[in-house]
């Protein structure tokens, strides 16, 4: 009897010994790792002073969401103090130094790809960056000079690119492709998407990502919908073939052929964090592009391709 009795105490408290267990596991990591670090901390003074700082001058991330005017907006990382790091790179001197703290992004809780299919008109209007978007159905002969603007530049744009032209001139999508720009997606045969049905939407996306494949070996992830002209259904058929639809901020109407200073100012006017400017081929943007480019770079606003825009990876 006098056995069993001592046997049931070893399991309670073997027992009580995996609650405490658990107890302690569901501490805050932040908090857990904070008790550690002082443990290894010789300033406490100067830990104190660079988490107190990271804690004056975090910068939370912002959740993707879907917006009454611009549909779905991407999120955007925060940025904190890595105090552990900074610590380290401070506790030689002992004193605190504004020049050595180390950083680390934050991501938001609610994604871009948490969020029901939308459209997407724009990047997070706290990001500055700003995206080239070409849709290719004609104008082969302003290729090469837009090419040449963007190489001079250091620019990279998102070229989506019109199914039967691919199939037609595979040499320039490859040498488009070579240059190091994103290729989305522009429907096979530039079809009105608002008056076709769901299957004949689902045959123009598949075509085009199958000959895109074919020629380049990418399989695209944004779909430009050709005259901006879509439905819910658009939207749809695409999110199952695992692209998003892509539309834009500001739109150059190139093909109207304005005088290019004028149209440059009129977009440049326009464009702010997180804009998608829309463009073409033609000899308006062949003879602006340069200027434009300039002209956004002096707003302080980088230039980057559609999936770097749609990053929630700070620009600082």
């Amino acid at each position: 009897m006098k056995n069993r009795i001592r046997s049931g105490k070893n399991i309670f408290l073997i027992f009580v010994f995996i609650l405490s267990l658990g107890s302690y596991a569901n501490l805050s990591n932040a908090k857990f790792q904070d008790s550690l670090m002082k443990n290894e901390v010789k300033n406490e003074a100067l830990y104190q002073k660079i988490k107190s700082y990271s804690e004056q001058h975090e910068i939370k991330p912002i959740d993707a969401k879907v917006d009454t005017v611009w549909k779905a907006i991407p999120g955007y990382n925060g940025l904190r103090v890595d105090v552990k790091a900074s610590y380290e790179k401070m506790k030689r001197t002992g004193t605190f130094d504004e020049s050595k703290l180390v950083f680390k992004e934050v991501p938001p809780a609610v994604h871009l790809d948490d969020l029901e299919p939308n459209p997407i008109y724009r990047g997070n209007p706290e990001k500055p960056m700003v995206s080239l978007l070409i849709n290719v159905a004609w104008g082969n002969e302003f290729i090469q000079p837009i090419l040449n603007i963007l190489k001079e530049h250091e620019v990279k744009a998102t070229f989506f690119f019109d199914g039967s032209w691919t199939k037609k001139n595979p040499d320039l999508a490859i040498m488009i492709y070579k240059e190091g720009h994103e290729i989305g997606n522009h429907a096979y045969s530039h079809p009105d998407l608002q008056k076709r049905s769901r299957a004949e939407t689902m045959e123009e996306i598949k075509k085009t990502n199958e000959v895109i494949v074919e020629t380049l070996s990418v399989q695209p992830k944004w779909f430009g919908p050709p005259s901006g002209s879509f439905n819910q259904q658009t939207v749809d058929v695409a999110h199952e073939l695992n692209m998003k639809t892509i539309l834009w901020t500001v739109d150059t109407v190139d093909w109207k052929k304005p005088d290019p200073s004028e149209m440059v100012r009129r977009v440049v006017s326009k464009v702010e964090n997180g804009s998608m400017i829309l463009m073409h081929p033609t000899d308006p943007v062949a003879k602006g592009l340069a200027t434009m480019i300039t002209d956004i770079k002096a707003k302080g606003l980088q230039l980057g391709t559609v999936s770097d825009l749609m990053s929630e990876k700070r620009i600082d």
